[in-house]
């Protein structure tokens, strides 16, 4: 290469850019970005306003000439979309970079394009102005998003094809929702991860044991949108509360099945949850841990068994919980099959999922039940349930099984105020 070639290099976005971070082809007017936390939407983002303003050379016009930067606040805005790391004028070659004007809050390229600095907090603001090109970022944590991006799309009307790319971590809000189902949305999604060549090994090693295979990590780590349904029996901020690594001296320790009893290929997840629980002194004082979501699709009966079997042994497990509602009698047969001497209680559901829930949910509420990590999948499903029912698809199968061991373990003997005696099949 030349050296004009290699001095030229560091800024040739097309070189550097992971998959995620290349803008989609096709007729699009919305391109989000949803990723994880330091997966690079924001560089993605400033490379895209580049892409729009710049021309073949520094004085050159681009296909976009008006821009509009809007953020959750100016502050930010200004602080991560235009000085950060990894905002525009990082992100912008010596001869091409813009010029900041702060009475003004705009950008300007030495072409004459200009970017336009707004925060969500005040959509009024975009009434007015026109745009042929825009940059939202954090659509997630608009706090006035409907108003916002709505003033935002009737401003974006110059030029032949307007267009917008959203950078955000997802969250389930409902402007949010409503942009990801529109046909003319294109979608990018990575996780962290993808971006591990510019991120610290330590900040990697951190958040992925903090919050590896939790609900909250699915969302800021593998940028996934995950949804409260309203109603929701385990909201997330009530699941985040329950977080523990502590593993107490349990007085028992259950795995409740919820069984599929046909196990084919297109068969229902079977529902495994180990829990323990301290059920010395008042009753009030009980207190559970969830250990292991150890679900599965099994490709017969037999092999849910081993599964459940094996995770009593895992976890030194007293007693299998097992529904036993639609297998009957054949559900202990399958787990004998596997060890004949393996203690069964089998539990008969005489009430709807969501009535069965709402007792475990008013433990979560007291700060009764913790979760260690690890437990993302159940999680999801938990957020799913409301006292309506589960609004998810398929059968909330994992919450089952979590439900009938709190049942066995807290709930049932509190009722009664008396040890817990499990009935053997």
């Amino acid at each position: 290469m030349s050296d004009q070639a290699l001095l030229a290099l560091p800024w040739l976005w097309d070189f550097w850019a992971l998959p995620h971070q290349k803008a989609p082809g096709g007729n699009w007017r919305n391109w989000v970005i949803m990723g994880g936390r330091g997966a690079g939407k924001t560089r993605a983002g400033a490379e895209w306003v580049r892409l729009q303003v710049e021309g073949a050379g520094p004085r050159d016009p681009g296909r976009a000439a008006r821009v509009a930067l809007v953020g959750e606040t100016l502050d930010q805005v200004r602080e991560v979309m235009v000085f950060g790391e990894s905002g525009i004028l990082a992100c912008s070659p010596p001869d091409r970079r813009p010029v900041w004007e702060a009475t003004r809050k705009r950008l300007v390229w030495p072409n004459g394009a200009v970017a336009q600095a707004f925060s969500a907090h005040a959509p009024e603001a975009l009434r007015g102005p026109q745009f042929d090109a825009a940059w939202a970022d954090e659509l997630g944590k608009w706090k006035k998003s409907d108003a916002a991006w709505d003033q935002l799309q009737f401003a974006l009307r110059l030029g032949e094809d307007p267009r917008c790319v959203v950078t955000t971590t997802p969250r389930a809000e409902g402007v949010l929702r409503r942009v990801l189902a529109l046909p003319s949305t294109v979608v990018s999604r990575a996780p962290t991860q993808a971006n591990r060549a510019f991120l610290a090994a330590s900040f990697l090693r951190e958040v992925e044991e903090r919050y590896g295979g939790s609900r909250l990590g699915r969302q800021e780590l593998e940028g996934l949108l995950l949804e409260d349904v309203e109603g929701s029996l385990f909201p997330q901020a009530l699941i985040e509360r329950c977080r523990t690594r502590a593993v107490p001296a349990f007085s028992r320790v259950v795995v409740a099945v919820d069984p599929a009893v046909s196990g084919h290929a297109g068969s229902d997840l079977c529902g495994i949850v180990v829990v323990g629980a301290v059920t010395e002194g008042p009753v009030s004082d009980w207190r559970a841990v969830v250990l292991e979501d150890a679900s599965l699709r099994a490709a017969s009966p037999t092999d849910w068994a081993r599964a459940a079997i094996a995770a009593m042994q895992r976890h030194g497990a007293e007693r299998l919980v097992a529904e036993v509602n639609q297998g009957g009698n054949l559900v202990a047969e399958v787990l004998r099959q596997v060890d004949p001497l393996v203690p069964v209680t089998a539990a008969h559901a005489v009430k709807g999922k969501g009535a069965r829930a709402e007792p475990a949910a008013a433990l979560y509420e007291q700060g009764r039940v913790a979760h260690l990590p690890g437990l993302g999948a159940l999680e999801e499903q938990m957020a799913l349930m409301t006292a309506q029912g589960f609004k998810g698809t398929g059968s909330p199968d994992r919450v089952d099984a979590l439900v009938w061991a709190l049942h066995e373990l807290i709930l049932g003997p509190a009722r009664s105020h008396r040890s817990p005696r499990a009935r053997v099949l």
